[in-house]
C-alpha cells in the first residue's frame, strides 16, 4: 500500500529567493501556483526555511558581512509576519506547508504555525540537538542526506524508527549546481534495498534545464522529489540551480511522462483483453498424438504442441505437472483437446498442503539441508492416497554414492519392493521406524542403523512421522520393483518438486 504522505509528493524549495522581499516571495509562490494547476496527479508543498537568526549567529559575527553566509541570511532576513503571509498565500493555491528549521527555536516556529511537513536539511542530518527536538512533534520529516557517512545514516534510520516517525530518506549531492557525473543516482536503488519500508526521494540540485535526471530517479523508484525554485526580475538574478516556472512545468511533464512509462509499482501491472488475446494466437494448442479412448489419462507421451490453437481448446500454457486431464469420449488421433471434452482435475493445492506437513516435520526434526535440492513426492496408488501409501525423498547428492533424506508422515507406508542394482543403509535421524525385511518387520529408533542388501524386499512405515538418512550405491531411476503390479501401472505416481531451505521458515508458496 502506498504512503500517501509522500507518494508522488513534489517539493519546491523557496529557500532565500524570497530574497528579503515578501512582495517577491508572494509573488514566486503565485507564479509557481499557476503551474502546479496543470498537475492534478502530483501532490505539492511549498517549502520554506527558518532560521532564528539572533541565535544562529554568534554574537560576535552578526555583523561580519564579510561571511558568505551571514551576509546572505542578514540581508533576507524576514520577519515571522512575512513568513505566515507567505505560508498562508501557499496554501490557499493549494500547496502543503513545509520548513526546514536549522535551530530548535525554529522547531517551536514550525509547530506553533501548523506546518505540515518538517523537513531536515542536508547540514543537520546528524545536527542530534536539532534531531532530539524535531521528534517531539507529530510532524512526518522529509530528511536530505548529502555529505552524510553511511553510518550516520544508519544511525539516523533507527533513531527516527525507533521513535515510530513518518519519514522519507532523500537521496541529495551538496554540489550547487550538480554536474551529472555526480549525481549518484543509484543510491536511490541503495537506499531501497538498505531501508526496506522506508520512503527514498530525490533532491536535486542539477542545472534546471537538465530534466533527464529526474526520470532516472522517478524509475529508480523516488517518490518525492525536490527542487529550488525562484522567479529572476531586474533586481535579483536567480543563482544557477534554481528553476523558473516554466522549467518547473517541463521538469513535472518529465516526471509525469516517466511516472507514466514505469506504471504500477509494488505488484503486477494489469493485462489487457487486447494483450492476452494477441499472445493466445502465439500459443501452442494441445493435440492429440494417437487416438485416445474414454477415460483414459491424457499423459504427455499422448500429446503434442502445435499452431494454430482453437478459441476452447487447451494450449501448452495451460498445462502443468499438477493437472490431470481424463478424456470424457473417444478422441480422434490429431484431433484438439478442447476443454469440454475432457475432465480436467488441479492438484497443485493437495501437493502444497504435502510439502506444508513435509516442511514441518523437517523443522521438528532440526535437520538443516541446503537450498534448491530434488524433491521428489512418491504417491504409490496417487495423490489422493499419499497420506497412506508415499514418502518423500530428497536427494543431496547422486553419483558412485548416494545421500538422500527420506520423510514419512505419520501413518505413511513405502509398500513391499526390491532394488536390483542398489545396496542402501538407513539412518534414522527423527522418530521411529518400522521396517520389514523379507517378510520380518522390526521397529527402528532414532540414531539406530540398519542396511538394506541387494534383492532384499522390504517395505517401510512410521505410526508418528520419521526422518532417516539412505546412503546407498548410485541410485536409478528404473531399479525398484514393487510386488503389488498395480503401482507401476499408476499414470503419473511421482511428482517432482525443488526443496527451497526457506520451506523451513514456513514460507511455502
Amino acid at each position: 500500500m502506498k504512503d500517501t504522505l509522500f507518494d508522488r509528493l513534489i517539493i519546491l524549495e523557496l529557500a532565500n529567493n524570497h530574497m528579503g522581499n515578501v512582495e517577491h516571495g508572494l509573488n514566486v509562490i503565485r507564479a509557481f501556483g499557476e503551474v502546479i494547476r496543470d498537475f492534478p496527479d502530483f501532490r505539492f508543498a511549498f517549502k520554506f526555511q527558518y532560521r532564528d537568526l539572533d541565535t544562529f549567529i554568534h554574537p560576535d559575527y552578526r555583523e561580519r558581512m564579510d561571511l558568505k553566509y551571514i551576509k546572505r541570511f542578514s540581508e533576507t532576513r524576514l520577519s515571522e509576519a512575512d513568513f505566515l503571509r507567505m505560508k498562508q498565500e501557499a496554501e490557499q493555491l493549494g500547496f502543503h506547508s513545509m520548513c526546514t528549521p536549522f535551530d530548535e527555536r525554529s522547531v517551536e516556529r514550525i509547530v506553533e504555525q501548523n506546518f505540515e511537513y518538517l523537513k531536515i536539511a542536508s547540514c543537520s542530518c546528524n545536527d542530534w540537538p536539532l534531531l532530539e527536538r524535531v521528534v517531539q512533534t507529530d510532524k512526518p520529516i522529509v530528511i536530505s542526506t548529502a555529505g552524510a557517512a553511511l553510518e550516520e545514516i544508519d544511525n539516523v534510520v533507527n533513531f527516527l524508527q525507533h521513535r515510530d516517525k513518518k519519514f522519507c530518506l532523500m537521496h541529495c549531492v551538496g554540489s550547487y549546481p550538480t554536474p551529472a557525473a555526480e549525481l549518484e543516482l543509484n543510491q536511490i536503488d541503495f537506499f531501497r534495498q538498505r531501508y526496506p519500508g522506508v520512503p527514498v526521494g530525490f533532491s536535486t540540485h542539477e542545472e534546471p534545464g537538465d530534466f533527464d535526471p529526474v526520470k532516472l530517479a522517478v524509475a529508480k523508484g523516488a517518490v518525492v522529489l525536490e527542487r529550488h525554485v525562484g522567479v529572476a526580475t531586474e533586481a535579483w538574478k536567480l543563482n544557477a540551480y534554481s528553476s523558473t516556472p516554466e522549467q518547473i512545468r517541463e521538469w513535472l511533464k518529465a516526471a509525469r511522462k516517466a511516472y507514466a512509462m514505469c506504471g504500477v509499482s509494488g505488484m503486477r501491472r494489469p493485462v489487457s483483453e487486447k494483450e492476452r488475446a494477441d499472445l493466445r494466437g502465439l500459443q501452442r494448442g494441445v493435440f492429440a498424438r494417437r487416438s485416445i479412448a474414454a477415460g483414459e489419462k491424457l499423459t504427455p507421451e499422448l500429446l503434442f504442441y502445435a499452431i494454430p490453437n482453437q478459441p476452447d481448446q487447451f494450449v501448452a500454457n495451460d498445462l502443468s505437472k499438477y493437472l490431470e486431464l481424463t478424456a470424457k469420449q473417444e478422441i480422434p488421433a490429431g484431433a484438439p483437446i478442447r476443454k469440454e471434452i475432457v475432465e480436467v482435475r488441479n492438484n497443485r493445492e493437495k501437493v502444497l498442503q504435502a510439502v506444508r506437513q513435509i516442511s514441518e516435520l523437517l523443522r521438528k526434526s532440526g535437520l538443516h539441508l541446503q537450498d534448491k535440492l530434488e524433491l521428489e513426492l512418491s504417491h504409490h496408488y496417487g495423490i489422493d492416497r499419499f497420506y497412506e501409501y508415499g514418502c518423500t525423498i530428497i536427494t543431496c547428492v547422486n553419483r558412485e554414492y548416494c545421500k538422500k533424506i527420506i520423510l514419512l508422515l505419520p501413518g505413511q507406508e513405502n509398500p513391499t519392493h526390491t532394488h536390483h542394482r542398489k545396496e542402501e543403509t538407513f539412518h534414522i535421524l527423527y522418530g521411529d521406524l518400522s521396517l520389514t525385511l523379507n517378510g520380518v518387520e522390526k521397529l527402528y529408533h532414532a540414531g539406530e542403523i540398519v542396511v538394506v542388501e541387494r534383492g532384499t524386499a522390504h517395505k517401510f512405515s512410521s505410526p508418528s512421522g520419521a526422518v532417516l538418512e539412505e546412503i546407498s550405491t548410485t541410485h536409478y531411476k528404473d531399479d525398484s520393483f514393487y510386488d503389488d503390479p498395480a503401482i507401476k501401472g499408476t499414470a503419473s505416481r511421482k511428482t517432482y518438486l525443488t526443496f527451497y531451505a526457506d520451506w523451513l521458515n514456513g514460507e511455502v508458496r
